[in-house]
């Protein structure tokens, strides 16, 4: 399941939980609000509107749940999500493409030259996984395109 770059919701919030939250610990969340808003559980003289804003509040903590209760989603959504976050607190240099890129067969290594001189690297290894590489000597980050 991709998330792409739609997915600008932070599940973890939607269920009141922090990145660091066990399994546990996150199931747990996920129950206690999933009775608390299900359709099934509301007082029958709840406001029409109200019953509205539970019942998508109810399928946010469901799609939340479906993220981060699996093991492979939420490895794939905090991947994203630190990508994000390397992306507002990085300067982007430039979005290049692996073929663009320097390639070196004994090291298995792809590099390019930063402008400071310095070199951005990704071990063929790590392509599939990382799109984004911090140059080993400046701040300058660029985007890989696949």
């Amino acid at each position: 399941m991709a998330f792409g770059r739609l997915t600008q919701k932070d599940w973890y919030k939607v269920l009141g939980a922090k990145p660091s939250d066990s399994p546990a610990e996150l199931k747990r969340k996920y129950q206690k609000l999933a009775l608390l808003y299900h359709p099934d559980k509301q007082e029958a003289d709840v406001p029409a509107g109200e019953v509205e804003e539970r019942v998508q509040r109810f399928i946010e903590i469901d799609q939340a749940w479906k993220i981060l209760g699996n093991e492979e989603t939420k490895k794939e959504y905090d991947l994203q999500q630190r990508e994000d976050n390397l992306t507002k607190e990085w300067p982007l240099h430039a979005q290049i493409y692996l073929e663009d890129m320097s390639w070196n067969e004994d090291e298995q290594l792809y590099t390019l030259s930063c402008r400071c001189g310095g070199n951005y690297s990704v071990f063929k290894s790590e392509t599939k996984d990382v799109s984004l590489v911090c140059c080993d000597t400046c701040s300058l980050v660029i985007e890989i395109l696949q």
